[in-house]
Order: structure tokens, then sequence, then C-alpha cells
């Protein structure tokens, strides 16, 4: 049996996955502000739920970000305390990639222009392609990830769906795409079961690292995490 547990708190929403050899549960919630409250008894109740302790696990997950700044040190530090005590692997994860994988399994469309809302007139953007064969689903990076005004981002060749906070901006977004997407999803947002499904990929190919280097993607380039002791849920 392969367990991972995953976990994110990068925007408003609140959730936790655990990803059972491929059967997938979660608690997910949106909640604003009570993401620190929140998350660890949510990790006890879904343990539970499934009769598992962190022992019986084989990594925990996490989304990465980009995102919210409170909230990526918020779920960096839990994956930190967590991961640290049981002395288990972390697989990082793009919220942006999560974002994509969510699309494609609500519409079966390949192509996606993931963006989350970054404040300030700017997007966390990236683009990637979705596809599912007998190793589960597999994401391509089509355009890397980057922090943006959308009218500063250059004219895509690929044609693209839309997911994500980040498509508030979609007039601007659609005028930069060779034709208009077909869908755009700007209601949802990461989801602690996407990253599991994903982290599940990556554990195999060995894409893991240590507790201590469990840490955020901020992208905007004025902000730096400083590695630390691990932390629990400390703001």
């Amino acid at each position: 049996m392969t367990a991972i547990l995953a976990l994110d708190t990068s925007t408003p929403a609140c959730s936790v996955a655990l990803n059972i050899d491929g059967v997938v549960l979660e608690d997910f919630r949106m909640a604003p502000r009570l993401h620190n409250d929140l998350i660890l008894p949510m990790v006890d109740q879904l343990l539970q739920q499934a009769e598992l302790t962190l022992s019986d696990l084989d990594a925990i997950a996490f989304g990465r970000g980009p995102g919210s700044f409170t909230g990526l040190r918020i779920s960096a530090g839990v994956v930190q305390g967590l991961a640290f005590g049981a002395d288990l692997p972390v697989v990082p994860v793009s919220t942006l990639e999560a974002l994509a994988l969510e699309g494609f399994q609500k519409t079966s469309q390949a192509h996606w222009l993931a963006a989350l809302d970054a404040r300030m007139g700017e997007v966390y953007i990236a683009g990637y392609r979705v596809d599912k064969n007998a190793q589960g689903h597999q994401v391509e990076c089509l355009f890397p990830e980057s922090v943006s005004k959308p009218d500063q981002l250059p004219e895509f060749e690929h044609a693209f769906n839309g997911v994500g906070s980040g498509w508030c901006y979609q007039e601007r977004l659609a005028s930069l795409l060779p034709d208009m997407p077909s869908h755009v999803l700007d209601d949802l947002a990461p989801r602690a079961a996407c990253i599991a499904e994903l982290a599940a990929i990556k554990l195999a190919k060995g894409e893991v690292v240590s507790a201590y280097d469990a840490i955020p993607t901020y992208l905007r380039d004025e902000i730096t995490w400083e590695k630390q002791a691990p932390r629990i849920g400390k703001r």
C-alpha cells in the first residue's frame, strides 16, 4: 500500500487529502483566515477516518505555491513539523499544476492556462497540457510559472482554457490567446485531492525533498523564506 497525505492552504480554500493506492479521500473547505485553526484538526480527522497514523504514510505532499504568503507559510510549517516528526519525505507540488489537473478532471480538456490572483494587479500564471494514461495523469508544463500584470504577458502560441482566480482578468488574458477559451473556471481553487494525485507520480519518480527543504515558492523576488527549525501551525 502507498499512502500519501496532502494539504493546501495557498488560497482562501483549506483542504487535506489522502491518496491510498489511487483512492483519494478529501476534506475541502472555503475558510478564509481560518487555515491555522483548521488544518491540523482536518489532518487528524482524515487520518482517523482512514484508520491510519503518520507512521503508515509514505510521504506528505503540499501545495508549495505560488499563492498567499501567509497561507503558504502555514502549510509549509505544518508539513515540516509532521514530516520531521515522522521521518517522512515531502513532495512539493505546484498549485498551478494542481489547478490544471482539476480543470482536466472537470472537462476532459487538455490545455490549461492556470492563474491565481496575486493582488496588486498581477497574476501567478503557468500553462499546461494534461493527459491520462495507464500510469495516471501526466502534466506537461508549456509555459513556466511567473508573476506578471496580465497586460505585460507575451502572446501565447497555444490555445488554452482558463482556470483559477487569476481569470478575474479574463478579457485581458483571453486577448493573449490565439483562440477564445472554451472553458474558463475562475471559481476553482487548488485542491489537496489533485495535489495528492500529482504527488503519487512525483513520489514514484523520486521527486521528493526532506522536511528541512519543504519551502514555499512565492515567485515575487522581494519575499524570501528563511529555513528554520520545523514549526507546526505558527504564523
